[in-house]
């Protein structure tokens, strides 16, 4: 780019292996052909592309985030980029909350999916929070990097929901870090990418034992109930 134009050089195609993520469909056949704005439409893709990014629950992008950002602001002025995220937002494809991040407002933006909504819904609950708050002080919690599992089903499979964390999560207490990686490499080589098919790998290693059992052997002697308990215990054997 010269002198704040952008280059008209002939884009020369996606190479091999290069990564793609996810839109609702419904984008493309319900809010795409309302959009007459391009600034709208380009702000709306980017803030789903950089949400696919984060690693952290809640995901959501702030307003310093997308300004800062030189490949989205590549031809736009942040009175576009304003006007373009008010279009968003006034559409429903984005939404939008004010949230006291380390004592700073700040305007953060979400997608309209069911998990963000009952995310903003927690959130303006103040169930979302830190330790010990003071009274009357804002209980946001802070994206926070997330534990191995979670950060494979996203590198994986895709968004995490509400629901597929808590499942994430006691799956994570349960089994071994290494059966995690090596259950959704598994998937992944058997073109299988999806929790469930994950989930059940580790159940039958639970309940079958491991290569040499050498595994399941220690959790008998140390604590035998160790996968019977939790989630998944009504489908292990004993």
């Amino acid at each position: 780019m010269k002198d704040g134009k952008m280059s008209n050089k002939k884009f020369t195609g996606f190479p091999a292996g290069v990564t793609f993520i996810p839109l609702p469909d419904l984008f493309f056949t319900q809010v795409m052909p309302q959009i007459q704005d391009v600034a709208e439409l380009k702000v709306t893709i980017y803030i789903f592309y950089l949400l696919h990014r984060k690693r952290g629950y809640p995901c959501f992008v702030t307003y310093r985030e997308l300004l800062s950002d030189s490949a989205l602001m590549a031809g736009m002025g942040e009175g576009a980029l304003r006007l373009a995220l008010s279009s968003a937002v006034n559409r429903g494809t984005i939404l939008h909350l004010k949230l006291n991040i380390d004592g700073n407002w700040e305007d953060a933006y979400f997608a309209n999916m069911e998990s963000d909504r009952k995310a903003i819904d927690t959130i303006e609950r103040g169930e979302l929070s830190i330790g010990k708050m003071k009274p009357g002080e804002e209980r946001i919690r802070r994206p926070v990097q997330l534990p191995n599992i979670f950060a494979l089903y996203e590198q994986n499979i895709g968004m995490i929901t509400p629901m597929i964390a808590e499942e994430l999560k006691e799956a994570g207490r349960l089994y071994p870090s290494q059966w995690i990686d090596e259950a959704f490499k598994e998937a992944v080589l058997m073109n299988k990418r999806s929790w469930k098919y994950i989930a059940r790998i580790l159940e039958r290693w639970a309940s079958e034992g491991k290569n040499s059992g050498k595994h399941r052997q220690g959790i008998k002697k140390n604590d035998p109930d160790k996968y019977i308990r939790g989630k998944y215990g009504h489908l292990v054997k004993r």
